[in-house]
């Protein structure tokens, strides 16, 4: 099946934008739509536990922004790294976990990842180079790039993604990372997963510059429709082989569909 789009991509520094046409078949198709459908399913049901006061501590959820973390796993592979902020639920479930799994965690249960003391901030599932959901605001960008790091020295032929929100965009810890990581010309995608709200404060509010595609300055920049699966997809493979020359950096254009 061949799907044009129509929303263009947005550029910096980069000449080319990717494909505007995907060529999919049905049963990638069909498996897309079930794993977010799962995830949808799932984070509903966190929601659920949690205003039941069944879920300890914090629960941010990720309902609305499936089609970055299924467009980025359709476009990467489980041997690329990725790091990302404290809404991570469906990043442990694309990268290889289960629903009990995760709502194990979530409940304090032994059958979670962290046997239950981590909670919802601390997913992790290195076996599949996931290195974690992070509490931290914005840390996990350095790790991030310690990550690329680690693919570039061992000629592994991964790149490292880290994500990141909105909000997190103007911690300092992301331009210290971005600057090695161009000196050091590692392969890693910052990947800013712009939801439109940093907790409740509008970006507008919040950012002098909201082209959050264009903050490296110096890397090439991408801002992609987050969602959109298939635009997502195609704009991560792309970055992909642009990050064998260094440093990439995308904003995914999305919302999310509950409170931080």
């Amino acid at each position: 099946v061949r799907v044009n789009r129509k929303k263009p991509y947005l550029l910096h520094k980069l000449e080319s934008e990717p494909p505007m046409t995907a060529e999919v078949t049905r049963d990638e198709l069909l498996g897309y739509y079930s794993l977010m459908f799962r995830m949808r399913r799932m984070e509903i049901s966190a929601d659920t536990l949690y205003k039941a006061k069944h879920v300890k501590g914090f629960c941010h959820l990720y309902d609305g922004q499936e089609a970055i973390c299924v467009g980025m796993e359709a476009g990467a592979t489980w041997g690329d790294s990725v790091v990302t902020s404290y809404r991570d639920h469906a990043w442990q479930l694309s990268r290889g976990d289960t629903v009990k799994g995760v709502l194990c965690e979530l409940l304090g249960k032994q059958g979670g990842c962290a046997k239950g003391m981590g909670g919802s901030m601390h997913m992790y599932k290195a076996d599949n180079n996931f290195y974690g959901g992070n509490g931290i605001v914005g840390a996990q960008t350095s790790l991030g790039a310690g990550l690329a790091f680690a693919h570039k020295y061992a000629e592994d032929g991964g790149v490292a993604f880290a994500l990141y929100g909105d909000g997190a965009a103007n911690q300092g810890q992301l331009f210290e990372a971005a600057n090695i990581a161009a000196l050091l010309k590692l392969p890693v995608i910052f990947v800013c997963e712009n939801n439109q709200y940093a907790m409740g404060t509008s970006l507008a509010r919040g950012s002098a510059c909201t082209d959050y595609y264009t903050r490296g300055q110096y890397m090439p920049g991408i801002k992609v429709d987050g969602m959109d699966v298939l635009a997502v997809r195609e704009a991560v493979k792309v970055a992909k082989e642009l990050a064998k020359e260094g440093p990439v950096m995308m904003e995914m254009d999305t919302y999310r569909y509950h409170g931080h």
